[in-house]
């Protein structure tokens, strides 16, 4: 339902039955965070995340015995499975005979272009897209592009370059390093005919991640999976990603988002469908628009928000509430959800669709509001 009229128009990329790109909605996804081996563990989150409205998962593939794995997790959840693949591509092979849905990997790591090429006749072979993970962390040692042999992970002078903002004219930053692996990393793909291709320009750093994809934005036909790598702990990681990403998505590029949070992964999915609700991208659950509340205030407003934003939680609605704490902004937010309060002394006025419903008194605000909330229509698709 994405209501952005300036989106980018990438190729459409099918990743087990869901599309990314081509106008598709920008979807939302994560990663687990279960050792893959335990394949029971690994299903319980994938079905926790899938209740949380998670719309494609990745899980880590460091050796065989996680490989083995990821076809039995497959037969047990009910979302797209994206294998997470570096440095050993028989893992790769493992997982496309598993039957997995993606694959993600970064072919410089792979660091021997015919095991790429083997790789991607895999992938071509059972239609299976591949997601090209270009992050500041793991990029070729510069002037090291495309070579296989003769450098140091350790000794790659990348973190010497120059990052967004700090280049002169002139200098060769982290960003041209990023996008001149991207564009080198696709060539290798395409190379074999192979288009079925998402990306990704991950870094720490905001304005990097923000000019990196930008850039690149303009110079390939494909979808973008955006995010901020290592983003941090879920408040300071949801605000970091929030910048990065309502920066790219409202300048109509991104295609499918992941918020990586250390923390539970229900909460990237939740903060990852709040970016996209603020941008009026997606619609998911609830809207709650709420009072900060100050010294005018004449009831609980923060109390009162909790309270409802909780029953809210419950279900899953598609409907804007609001709870407003006095008549300074009150009256004229509540009108304009589609349920609101606006609370007074000892009363509130509820309001549906801007029309005055009741006065309640403030011992019945919650109840009386919630009834509302319960008697509103859900809303028909655009």
């Amino acid at each position: 339902m994405s209501e952005m009229n300036n989106r980018r128009v990438t190729k459409p990329v099918n990743v087990g039955g869901v599309q990314i790109g081509g106008g598709a909605d920008v979807t939302v996804q994560s990663m687990t965070k279960t050792d893959t081996r335990d394949v029971k563990a690994t299903v319980k989150q994938i079905h926790e995340l899938e209740e949380a409205g998670c719309e494609l998962i990745r899980s880590a593939v460091p050796d065989g015995d996680a490989a083995e794995a990821m076809a039995e997790i497959k037969k047990r959840i009910h979302i797209p499975l994206i294998a997470d693949i570096h440095f050993h591509y028989k893992l790769a092979l493992t997982c496309l005979e598993g039957g997995i849905d993606c694959l993600r990997l970064n072919p410089g790591n792979l660091r021997n272009e015919d095991q790429v090429r083997e790789v991607v006749r895999a992938a071509k072979a059972r239609n299976v897209p591949i997601r090209i993970g270009v992050n500041f962390g793991s990029l070729p040692p510069v002037g090291g592009i495309g070579r296989t042999r003769g450098f140091s992970r350790h000794m790659d002078l990348v973190n010497a370059l120059p990052k967004a903002g700090q280049a002169q004219e002139g200098d060769y930053s982290v960003v041209d390093h990023m996008v001149a692996t991207a564009l080198w990393e696709i060539s290798l793909l395409e190379e074999q005919d192979f288009d079925q291709i998402k990306i990704s320009m991950k870094a720490f750093d905001v304005p990097t991640t923000v000019e990196a994809y930008t850039r690149l934005a303009t110079m390939m036909p494909y979808p973008l999976h955006l995010g901020i790598t290592e983003a941090g702990t879920p408040m300071a990681g949801s605000i970091r990603t929030s910048v990065g990403l309502g920066v790219l998505l409202y300048s109509g590029i991104g295609d499918t988002i992941r918020v990586s949070l250390s923390g539970d992964s229900t909460e990237e999915v939740a903060a990852g469908f709040e970016i996209l609700k603020s941008l009026n991208m997606r619609k998911k659950g609830a809207i709650l628009v709420a009072c900060p509340s100050c010294g005018r205030a004449d009831v609980d407003v923060v109390k009162l928000a909790n309270e409802v934003d909780a029953l809210l939680k419950k279900g899953n609605k598609e409907i804007t509430v609001a709870v407003m704490g006095c008549e300074v902004n009150g009256p004229g937010e509540a009108k304009d959800a589609d349920v609101g309060i606006a609370a007074g002394a000892g009363r509130a006025v509820i309001f549906r669709k801007g029309e005055k419903v009741r006065v309640v008194p403030e011992a019945e605000m919650l109840s009386a509001l919630m009834e509302e909330v319960d008697k509103t229509p859900v809303a028909a698709d655009d």
